[in-house]
């Protein structure tokens, strides 16, 4: 694990250092700066807040190749049958909001905190961060906000105030961004793995990240 240097807007190669858990590096800050190259090199932050910074690149990592994915009989007629309306980039920080507030089972408070706003909201403003939104009834029913780096779409998290929302949300994301080779979901859940999200070695991870974004 190395330290960095607050200063300067640096990483390890991730694929110089072997980790158990993943954790790579500490310390720096969440400029956007930073946070963007981080993504361009497989690297994304997750702390709780109140900690130090860290910097993770998990071996093996979790995603989605968009022609694997899965979609159920019944979210088929879910989205045939207009249950949800989607939009995108509508409402960044609500969404990112709506993720910190949701109640997620074993886990102790959120990592999304008022710093992370701020700096993926410029990230947004700037067309690096997007969100999905899932409305019903003219309501925000559910959604997801990620990062993307050329073709690859990092998501950061999602939330469902309505059953089946966050998960028809992720599904209109892909059949409508046909310019994403490869949706990151960074770590296991059961949620992205019924819908078709494997695991990969950290290394075809870094190689499909380096040829879509050069």
């Amino acid at each position: 694990m190395v330290l960095l240097d607050p200063d300067d807007i640096s990483f390890p190669d991730p694929a110089l250092i072997n980790s158990t858990d993943g954790l790579l590096a500490v310390g720096g800050d969440l400029s956007p700066e930073r946070i963007l190259f981080a993504y361009q090199l497989g690297l994304f932050p997750w702390f709780n807040e109140g900690e130090e910074i860290l910097w993770w690149c998990p071996d093996p990592r979790f995603v989605l190749f968009p022609e694997e994915l899965k979609v159920s009989k019944s979210m088929k007629k879910i989205l045939r049958d207009g249950v949800f309306s989607f939009t995108e980039n509508q409402c960044f920080q609500e969404v990112m909001l709506a993720c910190k507030n949701a109640y997620r089972k074993d886990q102790d408070g959120t990592w999304i905190s008022d710093c992370f706003i701020e700096s993926y909201s410029i990230l947004h403003r700037h067309g690096f961060a997007k969100s999905i939104e899932v409305w019903q009834n003219g309501e925000l029913a559910g959604g997801l906000y990620g990062v993307q780096v050329g073709n690859v779409f990092c998501g950061e998290s999602m939330f469902a105030k309505v059953s089946n929302a966050s998960k028809a949300g992720f599904i209109h994301f892909i059949l409508n961004n046909k310019n994403i080779e490869l949706v990151d979901c960074q770590i296991h859940s059961a949620h992205l793995e019924s819908l078709g999200a494997k695991m990969i070695s950290k290394k075809e991870y870094l190689k499909i990240l380096q040829k879509q974004t050069s």
